[in-house]
């Protein structure tokens, strides 16, 4: 380093700036940090330790039953698993909704509030790539959380020697279910989560969203049900999530129905569930990359 002096007096120093020729990783190197520390963030992992508490909590909820379905099994030497692989998010869907509303808003809504999404765009990476980032991390970590639970009750069900076949079967099909649970409802927790800055507005408001629809539906089903109207059962389990996600599975997917009376929907309105299902996902992915269109949010 050299210092050269100016007739004012005043200092001038050299500090031997260097071109940086290292290397350029990009774009997909930026995408791909962007949804491994957004993955990592949705479990408390490189945050604080209170950051851990509740997804953790809650994904040993999730699995909790599992456990003990498979011990129960296990000791009892019953001839099948007392819950189906396609039921088990079903069941705990107070749960996954906990979680969701837990988890998206600290995903995106704290971006929003302490203005760090300009700082995203100055690198080497686009308004896709952060959502696609978000949405992808969202929907990976709702699916370690459902997944999980599915995989001890496979390996208990091994364990049991349980038909191999059957078990195998039923494991796939709860895949798949628990793979489009995820990206309907990370897609759904994102797009409400980034409408505002408040991470406590945007908790409230998923919950809102998850909640007051499956009780509407599921209230009006009852009296359709009641007054005979059993096709009217099937089509207004349209209009909620996790409705959705029940009549896709029990229709496709070889799972049982929480629709009053064990009503399955026909085959043709499960065809009908399934593309409501997608546009969904895609209709939210599309809000997601117009509420992002600026990046002076």
């Amino acid at each position: 380093m050299s210092t050269e002096t100016t007739p004012g007096g005043a200092y001038i120093h050299n500090i031997g700036y260097r071109h940086y020729d290292g290397p350029r990783l990009g774009r997909a190197y930026a995408r791909r940090s962007l949804f491994s520390q957004s993955l990592r963030g949705a479990y408390g992992l490189g945050r604080s330790a209170k950051s851990k508490v509740l997804p953790m909590l809650l994904f040993g909820v999730m699995c909790l039953p599992a456990g003990i379905t498979v011990a129960v099994t296990v000791f009892t030497k019953a001839g099948s698993l007392p819950i189906g692989y396609t039921r088990y998010a079903i069941y705990l869907q107070a749960v996954i909704g906990l979680y969701l509303a837990s988890q998206a808003p600290q995903s995106v809504s704290r971006d929003l509030r302490f203005k760090t999404v300009p700082l995203y765009f100055s690198r080497p990476i686009e308004r896709a790539d952060y959502v696609m980032a978000k949405f992808a991390a969202m929907a990976s970590a709702l699916f370690i959380l459902t997944a999980t639970p599915l995989v001890i009750l496979y390996a208990g069900a091994l364990l049991a020697k349980l038909d191999f076949l059957n078990q195998t079967k039923g494991f796939g099909q709860g895949l798949v279910s628990s793979a489009l649970l995820s990206l309907l409802f990370a897609g759904i927790g994102l797009l409400v989560s980034a409408l505002t800055p408040r991470r406590g507005f945007g908790v409230a408001a998923v919950i809102a969203v998850l909640t007051i629809p499956y009780g509407a539906v599921s209230a009006v089903q009852g009296i359709a049900s009641f007054r005979g109207s059993e096709a009217a059962v099937g089509w207004l389990g349209l209009f909620s999530p996790i409705t959705l996600i029940d009549g896709v599975q029990s229709t496709f997917l070889g799972g049982s129905s929480s629709f009053p009376n064990g009503q399955t929907p026909s085959t043709g309105a499960g065809v009908v569930y399934v593309l409501v299902s997608l546009l969904l996902i895609a209709g939210c992915y599309a809000l997601l990359m117009r509420r992002y269109r600026k990046a002076g949010l």
